[in-house]
């Protein structure tokens, strides 16, 4: 009988292993595994097995320090040494970590106050113990394996060192140094005599190579442990309610019971068992099977010696000898591709925005000015990781006066079908921005500059299925890996991309879709997710701000979640959702010819009927920019002059209308060439030795304008969701003088106006006589997109206070005359110089 070795570090089936089973050995056993835990609905089909009948081979990329197969394809295993000194001893102890130290057979130094101490063979294990340790399907080895009390005071000492040719037990308590039976198949097994018969601090003397050729390696016991995650953490884990799940599951670098190591803990059901495998064991798992804590399916292996940087990845194991290789669900980090282990990781970074996190819970996000400038990390400056964007990116967006950045992407998670979440990167940032320190260290550089961060989370794709059912144990990964981004990362918002579909998700059968688009039927389960992803986030992390991506009209993303509305469920408590209505309007608007526009102003003014439904983001986003639909100016119609003139309108129009905004980078100076991911904005551009860099500095310093004016003007933010907030001045309709002509009133809380008048024609209007409230004598123009610095041509009403005349206008009592330039926007305020006859 034989039992299939692990795979290579390439994912390869390896040859079978000779096994020595004793009578009634079972190597198939399945355990004492209970069926029907609430975490069981969650998981996809298991991934393809490695070596397992009609399997295809899993892969993984070279590892970190380049270790080699331990045995390359078509060679029998044999009890030889690794082929390399770097990776010889499995879970070897790391200088200074444990102090581990690889010498040459023979040599005592560290040992010579140690004497051979009588050993006798140990009873021998069951054939279903021996079995099921050597095929990797014991649930627990730890019962069989280390260290235990004998009831005639000795102590049982068992390991299993595939490949080694001798093991000795060493302590310092009492000298004991205990050369170790070989039982065969790697395992080593003896009774000893200590002192007082307590169980001693020992490691073990790992032998290794042929006769000529013996090294050793000292190496703690991982079986001599107990478990190093807590029966609170395991039941709340499995029972979907652990708000922390990366603190219990995973990769974490700790001191237990006085050893430096890294305890592994992973959730796998439907697994004969499951093993940890990486470039501290040579890729070969044989020796580092885990645990299952009780009937929970949490499978736990403490390694001394194993730390920051070290690869690996897990290996289930299956009753019928099929094995598959899979990544950690919750690693902090992965490798960079081809490479697709994970990587041991602990944060050495040091916060220095205490002052930002206390200053962020003050106040309303919804009464507050939000201006959010859209990067895409990557392709910003190609080529910089985190660490050195954060010495560019906080100065660039301080400078043009954006309160918040939107980073994207930070994490990439994805299906892979592996035993237990099968996903990974919910946790992890993308490969090739940075490790997360440095992504720490660009979130804390923004802080100091005064710049809230939002990130992009994507949950759809961590789905096998767009049916996948929502289960508590998927609910909890999801949750716990937005509260994670957030607490780990000192975030002050997410995005939740996808809302729409995540609403479809799991409800057989499929929400009822009508032709708005809008879901009359979402699944109950999907937006309980919602509900209680928002409430957890707001609980945990006083001052985040949520926002939906919904590209379709949904009643109550923001409104609270004890308010039932016609949908007939309580709101998904969002603090913001994105007007995706009036991105697709108003740009459409916006990309007409202005002779065309007068019959299609419902594009640029219906977003105000519902304005009011829901807390609101006007978004510019990069969707809008890539896939065929071009930059934001080149959308806009005429030559390049107009659509200069377009572009600068749209943006002042934007910024003054009700609700947060949001702008891609590149749109805030005009880039004229679609974005894709392999090349960031024409920077080139902004060089004063560019012919075009006047048009586009110019709608620059448009929008460092826009920002500060917008950050002086309570009007433009404090009453967004209020009805209080707007009032129409003209909506456009009417004879030709006043066709595509658009103007509005935003208030503040204490009643105080500000003016915007939209001129979307291609025409000059003089004398044109605006109405306004009769609160204020005089008027001043604070911004004009067509003035100089701005690109624009120059045409002004003047730079003087504008009276307002008793004469009626647009159904007010007093009204001012202004010079309106074509495709522009004009913001006026009342005027609060001294008093004089004009």
């Amino acid at each position: 009988m034989t039992v299939p070795s692990s795979p290579d570090r390439q994912g390869r089936s390896q040859p079978a292993v000779p096994a020595t089973f004793l009578a009634g050995g079972d190597a198939g056993h399945d355990g004492d595994r209970p069926g029907g835990w609430s975490l069981g609905a969650l998981t996809g089909p298991i991934a393809a097995p490695v070596g397992g009948p009609g399997g295809k081979p899993a892969t993984r990329g070279p590892g970190r320090r380049g270790t080699s197969p331990l045995n390359p394809r078509g060679t029998e295993l044999t009890p030889a040494p690794p082929p390399a000194p770097a990776t010889r001893a499995p879970h070897r102890a790391r200088t200074p970590r444990s102090g581990g130290t690889v010498r040459a057979a023979g040599d005592d130094r560290g040992t010579a106050a140690s004497k051979a101490t009588s050993v006798r063979p140990a009873p021998a294990l069951s054939g279903e113990d021996r079995g099921r340790l050597l095929a990797g399907t014991h649930r627990d080895p730890h019962s069989v394996l280390g260290a235990r009390t004998v009831p005639d005071g000795r102590v049982r000492f068992r390991t299993l060192q595939p490949a080694a040719h001798s093991v000795t037990v060493v302590a310092g308590e009492g000298g004991l140094r205990a050369r170790l039976p070989d039982e065969g198949d790697g395992l080593f097994a003896g009774e000893v005599a200590v002192a007082a018969g307590r169980l001693p601090a020992y490691e073990l003397l790992v032998e290794y190579g042929e006769a000529g050729r013996r090294e050793l390696a000292r190496v703690a016991d991982p079986y001599r442990f107990p478990p190093a995650l807590g029966e609170s953490d395991v039941r709340t884990a499995v029972e979907g309610r652990h708000e922390q799940l990366w603190q219990a599951l995973g990769a974490r670098e700790m001191t237990h019971r006085g050893v430096t190591g890294t305890r592994f803990t992973v959730w796998a059901p439907g697994v004969g068992g499951v093993r940890v495998v990486g470039d501290f064991n040579c890729w070969d798992g044989r020796g580092t099977s885990m645990r299952a804590l009780g009937s929970s399916d949490v499978w736990e292996l403490f390694l001394p010696g194993v730390g920051d940087g070290d690869v690996y990845k897990f290996e289930a194991v299956r009753d019928d000898g099929s094995r598959t290789l899979f990544a950690d669900p919750m690693a902090r980090l992965a490798e960079v591709p081809p490479g697709d282990g994970s990587v041991v990781r602990t944060s050495a970074h040091r916060w220095r925005d205490g002052d930002w996190l206390d200053r962020r819970g003050a106040g309303k996000a919804q009464a507050a000015p939000v201006s959010v400038y859209e990067v895409h990390l990557p392709s910003w400056r190609p080529g910089l990781a985190c660490r050195e964007l954060a010495e560019q990116l906080p100065a660039y967006v301080r400078d043009l006066g954006f309160t918040h950045v939107e980073l994207m992407p930070c994490a990439e998670p994805r299906a892979t079908g592996a035993p237990g979440h099968g996903v990974q990167g919910l946790f992890a940032p993308v490969p090739g921005i940075g490790d997360p320190d440095g992504l720490k260290c660009l979130v804390d550089a923004l802080h100091r500059a005064g710049i809230g961060v939002i990130m992009a989370w994507a949950p759809m794709p961590a789905l096998a299925s767009p049916r996948e059912p929502l289960g508590p144990g998927m609910r909890c990964l999801l949750s716990s890996s937005a509260v994670y981004w957030c607490e780990t990362f000192h975030l002050d918002g997410i995005r939740v991309d996808g809302v729409a579909s995540l609403l479809a998700a799991g409800s057989p059968p499929a929400p009822e879709r009508p032709a708005s688009g809008a879901f009359t039927r979402p699944a109950p389960e999907a937006v309980s997710l919602l509900q209680e992803l928002n409430a957890l986030l707001h609980r945990r992390c006083p001052g985040v701000m949520t926002f939906a991506e919904v590209p379709a009209p949904w009643d109550g993303v923001t409104r609270a979640t004890h308010h039932v509305g016609e949908s007939g469920y309580g709101g998904l408590g969002f603090d913001f959702t994105w007007d995706t209505a009036w991105m697709r309007g108003s740009l459409t608007y916006a990309g007409r010819e202005p002779g065309q526009r007068s019959g299609h102003l419902a594009e640029l003014t219906s977003s105000m009927s519902s304005a009011y439904a829901e807390s609101r983001l006007l978004p510019v986003p990069h969707t809008q920019v890539t896939a065929g639909k071009g930059p934001l100016v080149s959308r806009m119609p005429g030559d390049r002059a107009e659509q200069f003139a377009n572009h600068r309108a749209f943006l002042a129009f934007m910024w003054a209308h009700p609700g947060k905004q949001l702008l891609f980078m590149g749109q805030e100076f005009a880039q004229t060439t679609e974005w894709g991911q392999s090349h960031g904005p024409d920077w080139w551009l902004l060089d004063p030795s560019s012919p075009a860099e006047p048009r586009h500095r110019g709608v620059r310093t448009l929008v460092r304008d826009l920002n500060e004016e917008y950050l002086r003007t309570p009007a433009l933010w404090q009453l967004d969701t209020q009805p209080g907030g707007f009032a129409w001045i003209h909506d456009g309709s009417g004879g030709p003088d006043t066709e595509n002509v658009v103007a509005f009133l935003r208030f503040d809380g204490e009643g105080d106006p500000l003016a915007a008048v939209c001129n979307f024609s291609d025409v000059l209007r003089t004398g044109y006589r605006l109405g306004l409230p009769d609160t204020h004598a005089a008027w001043s123009e604070v911004l004009s997109t067509d003035e100089l610095r701005y690109g624009g041509s120059g045409v002004t009403t003047g730079s003087g206070p504008l009276a307002a005349g008793p004469v009626k206008a647009h159904g007010r009592p007093t009204s001012v005359t202004l010079t309106l330039p074509p495709l522009t926007t004009v913001w006026l305020r009342p005027y609060t110089g001294p008093v004089r006859d004009w």
